[in-house]
């Protein structure tokens, strides 16, 4: 879809076709901006995104003859209402039920079952609402140990391999995997958390790998080059590839700040919320909080587990 402003521009540049520009419309709260494409109707888009046609069209005032769409038309997508003990997604572009329940840790079927309103799972739409079943309650393992998601291809040996801790104790970690040797892609499984005496050598210091993070990032946030950052890791057999939770070992003596800045405390953020809801949670303005967390590119995209910095009232 066109920004507001490429398509005020392209009026500009092609006045000869103002007539046939359809203005872009403000879509009210709750719901999604949808471009129409040839062939669209509004019982054809209501399947699509799995709300009724009457919400649909009252979603719509602006639109006297909801039977008459053309394409390149705006038409506001009514927000799916998700049910207690899922948290509603809003589909991004290349989002695909499996990324999605990998992502969030969910089994894929789990994640087609908690969506019915979803003709076709192998089809979504971004701008389109999945609702998320939240698999266990903030913090799903235990003191001691970090959440790994599983991959396709892992099995329990390769993921104790993977962190350096021994198959029994990863085993003794997940007692509510009844089967070790029956484990899929999505699951949540529990890693013990590596405590040698002292982690890291001297000269570097521990950092837990947070969400978003890569080697890259780590080196740039702390100052060192990233051969320096890899060569102080020979215990992570693919720097490309790294998890939350696991121990990163950077170069230097300077321990790593703490999460926030001064002013402002870290909150974790739970399955449904959002910066709005984290802003009135804690009765403050949505701009300091967007301001207060420069980290986040998107304010409109956060996940659980991730930390948001909350100024002090």
């Amino acid at each position: 879809m066109e920004k507001d402003g490429q398509l005020h521009n392209d009026k500009e540049q092609q006045p000869e076709i103002q007539a046939d520009v359809e203005p872009a419309q403000v879509c009210g709260p709750n719901t999604t901006p949808y471009v129409v494409r040839p062939g669209d109707t509004f019982f054809s888009i209501a399947r699509q995104f799995g709300v009724s046609l009457d919400a649909l069209v009252q979603a719509n005032p602006q639109t006297p003859d909801p039977s008459q769409i053309r394409p390149g038309q705006i038409v506001c997508i009514p927000r799916v209402t998700c049910p207690t003990g899922t948290f509603a997604y809003i589909v991004q572009p290349g989002d695909t039920m499996f990324s999605i329940a990998r992502r969030f840790g969910v089994p894929l079927q789990e994640l087609i079952d908690a969506n019915p309103q979803i003709p076709d799972p192998s089809r979504l739409v971004p701008g389109q609402t999945v609702c998320v079943p939240i698999s266990a309650p903030p913090g799903p393992c235990p003191p001691g140990t970090f959440p790994y998601t599983v991959q396709p291809g892992d099995s329990m040996w390769s993921i104790a391999n993977k962190f350096g801790v021994s198959l029994d104790a990863l085993i003794a970690a997940n007692p509510q995997i009844p089967n070790p040797a029956l484990i899929f892609p999505g699951q949540i499984v529990c890693v013990p958390r590596t405590t040698p005496p002292g982690p890291c050598p001297p000269g570097t210091f521990a950092y837990t790998v947070q969400p978003g993070d890569s080697m890259w990032s780590i080196a740039r946030k702390f100052g060192v080059s990233l051969d320096a950052l890899i060569a102080a890791n020979p215990q992570i057999p693919n720097p490309s590839l790294i998890f939350p939770g696991q121990i990163v070992c950077v170069p230097g003596s300077k321990p790593p700040p703490g999460p926030c800045p001064p002013g402002t405390f870290a909150y974790t953020v739970r399955p449904g919320d959002s910066m709005w809801s984290i802003a009135r949670k804690f009765g403050v303005s949505l701009d300091a909080l967007i301001r207060a967390n420069p980290q986040i590119p998107n304010p409109n995209e956060i996940f659980p587990g991730q930390t948001v910095c909350v100024p002090n009232r």
